[in-house]
């Protein structure tokens, strides 16, 4: 069998290593398709993954476990989860080391855990620049938080002195609440401690509702809706993302994301996008239609922000999460950890399949993606998730700073995100957002904004007055304004479902799956043009990012082929998913079995 490997001229040339590493990710997503991951069931191949995920970790960090034996801290996430201190290579390592303790890391980790859903606590997953990048679930509500305080005070005999004293419910009302603010007060003040150790500034909500409602019960809560307000120190963002349900149609219209727009419209759906004006300065995406998106330019336009955040703040962290943080949660920080892979920013040295086995295996598996019931329900967020990388080969992705232009008339595709921060930047080069509550935006989300209008190393105007986004810009009845935490705070509500008439879920579309990916690769060399002649930007060869990112693409493809398979809803005429699947298997050696299902 013969594998692919990036070859000078941008192909790829045949290597006997690929093919093992290429069988290695067939072997991994055969057992994961099969089984899923909990801490206190671990058989010899998950001991086996374990090992691999540390070692390739250690080809480029510095690090410390977290020790999380049998699951004792959360059934949930890996037995030993990594804590990135510092590259190998990094020659500020000692600041770096001297940051964070890892014992007293282990402790706030211990004491945070019930204040989140399913003891998912705050975990640092990427190290970017010194910064971290995390997951967690969602806040746990009040019926989830005495359910499982009570457990651990029951089975560990009455001796866990941090929760013993509020394990009695009060009866009266008013003593329920005294006692419901006292007892989140404690967990969440813990939460919060983990957050601030690990110099978490930034909180991405995924989760299309403010609460979690079972059974008409308060299941779960998020930050943005904490009553007392102890997250208000944190910049939070609410940017509402379907959940794996919605993958069920991706799958449905035969793996095509494109023109598949999510239905708003419904019941239990209540989180308005809410975004500081800091963070939608010279992205030039119109936030306001963010409803109209499909599924290819929410996934992007999300994926430009979270990029956006950690590079515009030189010394603060990121939280993602959902609602389990088992879904969504992966989706994204496998991207990131791709993206800034793609570009060199982080695990430098190793190769496509390599990153690839390893955020498959730490970021999906180990973490309890429970992809054999995904599967099951044809759920397939986890095939979006790799199979998307083709809409992020384009420089506009990238982190990395690229040498500065010196004309001021570019088009938007000439940017790179980290060129977009640049710009965002006051005088005194302050993180945008570091005092948000002090500081305004005079930039209008008009879709009449152009980067063009930016002088090239200047900074945007700030003042202190709020200004109103939709001033220059008419709306329709369908986009309302709505109140927000803060000035400089922009929020989009839902629309009254009584006035106006969405778009249905599924939206026809004439494009294919091959011909929208040969539309995105033709836009991605296109994004690339200048007015000017730049000498090299013509060049019919990708780039190395587009080279990298395609080629954790094809192993993937062709390891999914020879796995799970693509599952089509019906018959199709022009065999587009088998034909897929089956160019990629040959291309790496690993002819599938399972096209179709």
């Amino acid at each position: 069998m013969m594998a692919a490997s990036p070859s000078a001229a941008g192909g790829f040339t045949p290597t006997g290593l690929s093919v093992r590493k290429s069988e290695e990710i067939v072997d991994l997503i055969d057992l994961f398709s099969k089984t899923l991951y909990r801490a206190k069931e671990v058989s010899p191949r998950m001991e086996a993954i374990e090992k691999r995920c540390l070692e390739l970790f250690g080809r480029d960090y510095k690090y410390s476990i977290i020790h999380n034996p049998n699951g004792e801290v959360c059934g949930h996430y890996p037995r030993q989860i990594v804590f990135l201190e510092y590259e190998c290579t990094d020659v500020e390592r000692d600041r770096f080391e001297a940051s964070v303790q890892i014992n007293k890391l282990q402790d706030l980790v211990n004491r945070s855990k019930l204040a989140r859903c399913r003891g998912r606590f705050v975990c640092p997953v990427i190290l970017y620049n010194g910064k971290h990048i995390c997951r967690s679930s969602t806040l746990a509500g009040w019926g989830e938080l005495y359910g499982r305080t009570g457990y651990n005070y029951i089975f560990s005999g009455g001796s866990d002195d941090t929760w013993a004293e509020s394990e009695e419910v009060p009866e009266d009302d008013s003593a329920a609440r005294n006692g419901d603010s006292q007892l989140f007060d404690k967990v969440r003040g813990h939460d919060i401690k983990l957050l601030r150790y690990l110099s978490v500034r930034y909180i991405c909500d995924l989760m299309v509702e403010n609460k979690k409602v079972k059974f008409g019960l308060n299941v779960t809560s998020s930050e943005k809706v904490d009553k007392a307000q102890r997250y208000a120190d944190f910049t939070l963002l609410s940017v509402p993302y379907p959940g794996c349900e919605f993958f069920k149609d991706y799958k449905d219209r035969d793996y095509t994301a494109e023109g598949l727009v999510f239905n708003w419209n419904q019941d239990y759906v209540d989180a308005p996008l809410t975004i500081p004006l800091c963070f939608t300065q010279n992205l030039n995406i119109d936030w306001t239609q963010y409803q109209s998106w499909d599924l290819v330019e929410q996934t992007q336009n999300y994926l430009k922000l979270l990029l956006h955040i950690i590079n515009c703040d030189d010394e603060s962290g990121l939280l993602v999460h959902c609602i389990s943080g088992w879904d969504r949660t992966p989706l994204f920080v496998s991207l990131l950890r791709l993206s800034l892979w793609a570009d060199g920013a982080v695990h430098a040295s190793l190769e496509p399949a390599e990153i690839l086995y390893l955020t498959i295996a730490y970021d999906w598996f180990l973490f309890g993606h429970m992809l054999p019931d995904r599967l099951s329900k044809g759920e397939e967020i986890f095939f979006f998730c790799f199979n998307f990388l083709k809409h992020i080969v384009s420089e506009k992705f990238s982190a990395v700073k690229k040498r500065r232009r010196t004309n001021s008339h570019f088009k938007d595709g000439d940017f790179t995100v980290e060129d977009l921060c640049q710009l965002s930047k006051s005088p005194s080069t302050r993180p945008p957002c570091s005092d948000f509550r002090d500081r305004g935006s005079v930039t209008s989300l008009s879709s009449d904004f152009s980067l063009i209008t930016e002088e090239v190393g200047g900074a945007s105007s700030l003042s202190n007055d709020t200004t109103d986004l939709f001033s220059s810009q008419p709306l329709g009845s369908s986009w309302r304004k709505g109140p927000a935490s803060s000035p400089q705070m922009v929020v989009w509500n839902k629309p009254n479902p009584l006035e106006e008439h969405l778009p249905h879920p599924l939206i026809d579309t004439k494009s294919s799956s091959s011909s929208s990916s040969n539309q995105s690769e033709h836009m991605a060399m296109r994004s690339g043009s200048s007015p000017l002649a730049v000498p090299g930007r013509r060049c019919p060869f990708p780039s190395e990012r587009q080279a990298r990112l395609e080629a954790v693409r094809e192993v993937f493809l062709a390891a999914y082929s020879s796995t799970v398979g693509l599952k089509s809803s019906a018959p199709s005429p022009s065999g587009a998913i088998s034909g897929l699947l089956e160019q990629f298997a040959r291309g790496v050696g690993l002819r599938g079995t399972n096209a179709i299902i």
